[in-house]
C-alpha cells in the first residue's frame, strides 16, 4: 500500500482533526442565518413600536441585501490571500457586533439603521468564500459532497431555529433581546474559532501526521499564490454553468422562504400559527434530504462514479424534481397534499447541494473561495427579484400559479444548462 494511501486508511477511523473545522463552519452558518431570520419577526414589534409603513419595513429588510452582495466577490479575495481561519473569524465577530448594535441604532434613527444592517450583510458575505478556503485544504474530494451539505444544512436548521425562538423571545423579552441573545451567541463562537480552528492542516500542529499526509495530496497550493486569473473566469464554459445555476437553484429558495408561510395561510386558508407549523416542515426535509444526498453522492464517486456524472445526477434531479413538485401543487386540493409537495420542493432542491454548491472546489480548488463569491453575488439575486416577482405575479394573478411555474421554469432552465456545460475537472490551476 502506497503512503498517502496508507495515510488516508488510518485516518478512516476516529475524530479527525479536519472534522473539527468542517464542524465549526457549520455551525458558523447558523449563527449567520438565525441572525439573518430573526429580524423577520422580530420587525413586526418594531414597526409597531416606530410606526413603519410597509415600504419601510420592506427598506430595513432588503437593506441587508446591499452589503452582502457588495463584498461577496472582495470577501473572496481576501480569504484567498489572507486565509479562511482569519477571514471568517473577523466576519463572524464583525456581523456579530452589528446584530448587538442593531436595537441602538433603530432607537437612534432609520438612516442608522439601515447602515447597521448594511453593515451586517458585508460581514456575512464573507461565509461561504471563507468556509470553501478551508474546505479546499481540509476536506478530501471524496468526503466533500457530505462536508458541503452539512455546511449548507446550516441554512435550514439556523432559519428553522429563528423561526421557532424569535417570536418567544419577543413575547418574553421584548424584541431587542433578539439581537443582544443572538448577537452575543456569534461572538461565542469566535471564541471558539480562535481555539480551535487552524488555517492550513500543513502548518497545524494538532493536525495528526498521517491525515496532514492525506490531505497534502490534495489541497491547493500555499496560500501565496498567484493573482486571480479574473479573465478565465469568465470565459470559461464551466464556469458560467457554475454562475447560472447558483441563480436558479437560489430562486426556489428564496421565494420559498419569503412566501412559503403566506401560500399556507393565503392559499390553504390556514391562521398565522398554523402556517409557520407547516412552514417548518419542508426545511426540515431540505435538511434531512440535503445531507442524505450528500452520503449517497460520496457513495457514488467512490463506488467509481466519476465526478462530472454525480454533480449532473444530484443538480439536474434536484432542479427538475423541485420543479415538477412545484406544478404539481398548482392542481393538488387539501394542505396535506400541498406540504406533501412543498416538502418535494426542497427537500429535492436540497440535492443541489452535492450538485453545483462542491463543484467550485471541483473545478478551481486554488480559488474556490474567490468564485463561491462571484457565483453567490448572483444567487443572491433571486432574494431580490426573484421576490419581487412572486408578490407582483401573486397580485396580478391571485394565485399562487403563475410563480411557481416560473420559478419551475427557471430550475428546467438551470438543468439544462449544467448538463451541456458542467464538469468536475479542474479547468483552472
Amino acid at each position: 500500500m502506497s503512503t498517502v494511501s496508507q495515510a488516508a486508511a488510518d485516518t478512516t477511523s476516529g475524530w479527525q482533526r479536519r472534522y473539527t473545522i468542517v464542524g465549526l463552519c457549520v455551525l458558523a452558518v447558523f449563527v449567520c442565518y438565525i441572525d439573518r431570520v430573526n429580524i423577520s419577526v422580530a420587525v413586526i414589534a418594531m414597526q409597531e413600536e416606530f410606526g413603519w409603513d410597509e415600504k419601510t419595513k420592506g427598506l430595513v429588510l432588503s437593506s441587508f441585501f446591499i452589503g452582502y452582495m457588495l463584498f461577496m466577490a472582495p470577501s473572496g479575495w481576501l480569504a484567498n490571500k489572507l486565509g479562511g481561519k482569519l477571514v471568517l473569524g473577523l466576519a463572524v465577530l464583525w456581523w456579530s457586533v452589528f446584530t448587538v448594535v442593531t436595537p441602538a441604532a433603530a432607537f437612534i434613527g432609520l438612516p442608522l439603521l439601515i447602515v447597521a444592517r448594511i453593515a451586517m450583510g458585508l460581514g456575512e458575505a464573507a461565509m461561504f468564500p471563507s468556509a470553501y478556503n478551508l474546505y479546499g485544504r481540509w476536506v478530501p474530494p471524496e468526503e466533500r459532497s457530505r462536508a458541503v451539505s452539512l455546511l449548507i444544512g446550516g441554512i435550514p436548521l439556523g432559519t428553522l431555529f429563528a423561526l421557532m425562538t424569535t417570536g418567544w423571545i419577543v413575547q418574553q423579552f421584548g424584541w431587542p433581546a433578539v439581537f443582544y441573545i443572538f448577537g452575543t451567541a456569534g461572538i461565542a463562537w469566535c471564541v471558539l474559532w480562535y481555539l480551535l480552528a487552524h488555517r492550513d492542516p500543513a502548518t497545524d500542529p494538532r493536525c495528526p501526521p498521517a491525515e496532514r499526509e492525506m490531505l497534502a495530496g490534495h489541497a491547493p497550493p500555499p496560500q501565496d499564490s498567484p493573482n486571480v486569473p479574473w479573465r478565465k473566469f469568465f470565459t470559461t464554459p464551466a464556469i458560467w454553468a457554475l454562475l447560472v445555476n447558483h441563480f436558479c437553484s437560489n430562486w426556489v429558495l428564496y421565494m420559498l422562504l419569503a412566501w412559503l408561510p403566506s401560500y399556507f395561510k393565503q392559499a390553504q386558508g390556514l391562521n398565522i400559527m398554523q402556517a409557520g407549523i407547516y412552514s417548518a416542515a419542508p426545511w426540515l426535509t431540505m435538511f434531512i434530504v440535503g445531507n442524505l444526498g450528500g452520503v449517497v453522492a460520496d457513495k457514488m464517486t467512490k463506488g467509481g462514479v466519476s465526478l462530472t456524472t454525480v454533480r449532473k445526477i444530484m443538480q439536474c434531479t434536484g432542479l427538475i424534481g423541485s420543479a415538477l413538485c412545484l406544478l404539481a401543487v398548482q392542481h393538488v386540493e387539501g394542505t396535506g397534499p400541498a406540504l406533501g409537495l412543498m416538502c418535494g420542493a426542497l427537500g429535492l432542491a436540497a440535492l443541489t447541494w452535492s450538485g453545483f454548491v462542491p463543484n467550485h472546489l471541483d473545478i478551481a480548488p486554488r480559488y474556490a473561495d474567490v468564485l463561491m463569491g462571484i457565483t453567490n453575488t448572483a444567487g443572491t439575486v433571486p432574494g431580490i427579484i426573484g421576490v419581487y416577482i412572486t408578490g407582483w405575479l401573486v397580485d396580478a394573478t391571485g394565485t399562487y400559479a403563475a410563480a411557481f411555474a416560473l420559478c419551475a421554469a427557471v430550475n428546467i432552465f438551470g438543468a439544462v444548462v449544467w448538463l451541456f456545460f458542467a464538469t468536475a475537472e479542474r479547468v483552472i490551476d
